[in-house]
């Protein structure tokens, strides 16, 4: 699925247009105030291209460190996914290699919900 959709250039794409959306969010914008956004693009394309089959990889353990001190909550998971999944409709993903995505992402959400 990563090299059909474009690899790490089309991947890059997607998630700057994903972190449009949630630096809007009133939801989930807040946890953005204060991060290097050039290096948070580069860590969530990453991820996003290994979950699509892509070269890089991330363990559990890294996805709860990472995430432990901002006490993300449910709402915020379903705000965050929600506006992923919207983003990959937009970018005309099938709609199989979206619930592919977005299943490996939710099968992951004891390490990213932390509060």
């Amino acid at each position: 699925m990563f090299e059909r959709y474009g690899g790490f250039a089309s991947v890059s794409k997607i998630v700057m247009a994903f972190y449009d959306k949630a630096l809007d969010s009133d939801i989930i914008g807040h946890h953005f105030e204060d991060v290097e956004m050039s290096r948070q693009i580069d860590h969530q394309t990453k991820f996003i291209a290994s979950v699509m089959g892509g070269p890089a990889a991330y363990t559990d353990d890294a996805l709860h460190r990472v995430h432990a001190h901002l006490k993300i909550n449910q709402e915020q998971f379903d705000e965050m996914t929600a506006l992923l999944e919207e983003t990959l409709e937009e970018f005309d993903f099938d709609r199989t290699d979206i619930d592919e995505v977005m299943g490996h992402i939710r099968a992951r959400a004891r390490h990213i919900i932390t509060a």
